[in-house]
């Protein structure tokens, strides 16, 4: 028989990068899935007929037990999240509803139907914030700097305390800035790279972004589920950084797109005070070290090489849609 897996988010870029890793593992993959008016299914639309959804909901207890039942799965992948930062500001009680008792609610579920299921938390560096240390490891103390870190530190430390007082093989992966061309258009990279392509198709002359200064440490999202899964593979649970060990700035990010396309970020690119931060996470990097030594994980995509498949995807993607709609000479 198939391992069955169950994954909360499989709609969010990891969850999709995840889905196809485990059903290239042999998996039989079970997802869960809000109810919404307006399906956003684009990322897993080629998975359809190899995964079953399940509808669930982070706010509801009930609805998550029930889904564990049907799945019976041996591993349970609890990515879903309120994930955007700045949205976290608007939506503080929100965030921590989905981010916080959320965790604990997926937690409860796997306590009461199968104490024996392999649990793994999507932690987060935005849980170091104002950091204390320089690459921040497992043992760097945290210091959040918006509500959405505040959130991710308490379903961190939550999990923590199951695995404590229940004996459940609960892990968490704090893992660092982790970008694709799945990514939402809302994000510093995908804005980015969608930006360069606009201007590059002659669809936009101009991009506006906040604090080009910020320092990321951005590796591509297709490794760092296999880290995910990779810890359930382990004899014993456990908390793991996620990373590239190397930090650039968003400024840096702009280099690299515009260069990639040709183009002079200097004649395009405009900051706006509108997309600062309240609070700033000046300089994030990740030590892999114990993740690399224990899981034996290494990356497939550098900085560079990241940016080029982002950038090359979003082109590829707006020149379809010129195409249908009709071309617009490019620069």
């Amino acid at each position: 028989m198939p391992k069955r897996a169950l994954i909360t988010g499989i709609t969010g870029q990891d969850g999709s990068y995840l889905a196809e890793l485990l059903l290239s593992e042999g998996y039989e993959v079970f997802g869960i899935g809000r109810r919404l008016s307006a399906p956003n299914e684009w990322r897993i639309e080629h998975l359809r007929d190899k995964v079953t959804m399940i509808q669930a909901d982070l706010l509801d207890q009930l609805s998550l037990i029930k889904a564990v039942e049907q799945s019976d799965p041996q591993e349970f992948y609890n990515l879903a999240a309120m994930s955007f930062v700045p949205s976290s500001w608007d939506q503080p009680m929100l965030t921590g509803e989905y981010n916080s008792q959320g965790v604990t609610r997926t937690l409860e579920a796997i306590r009461r139907v199968n104490p024996g299921i392999r649990y793994y938390q999507a932690s987060s560096s935005e849980m170091f914030g104002r950091v204390r240390e320089v690459p921040q490891t497992e043992l760097t103390p945290f210091h959040p700097r918006s509500p959405y870190g505040v959130s991710k530190v308490f379903g961190h430390y939550i999990t923590v305390n199951y695995r404590e007082s229940y004996d459940l093989f609960a892990c968490s992966g704090i893992l660092f800035n982790h970008e694709s061309p799945r990514r939402g258009l809302e994000f510093v990279t995908r804005k980015v790279s969608d930006g360069v392509a606009r201007i590059k198709l002659g669809m936009a002359d101009r991009l506006a972004l906040g604090n080009l200064d910020a320092h990321r440490d951005w590796g591509f999202a297709g490794d760092y589920v296999r880290a995910m899964w990779l810890m359930l593979q382990q004899d014993q649970p456990d908390d793991y950084v996620v990373a590239m060990g190397v930090a650039h700035s968003v400024k840096d990010l702009v280099i690299e797109a515009f260069g990639h396309a040709g183009l002079d970020w200097e004649q395009f690119v405009r900051t706006d005070t509108r997309f600062l931060r309240p609070a700033e996470v000046d300089h994030l990097i990740g030590d892999p070290a114990k993740a690399q030594r224990v899981l034996g994980w290494k990356p497939s995509v550098d900085f560079k090489g990241l940016v080029h498949m982002m950038v090359d995807a979003d082109i590829e993607r707006l020149s379809r849609q010129q195409a249908t709609a009709g071309t617009i000479s490019p620069r």
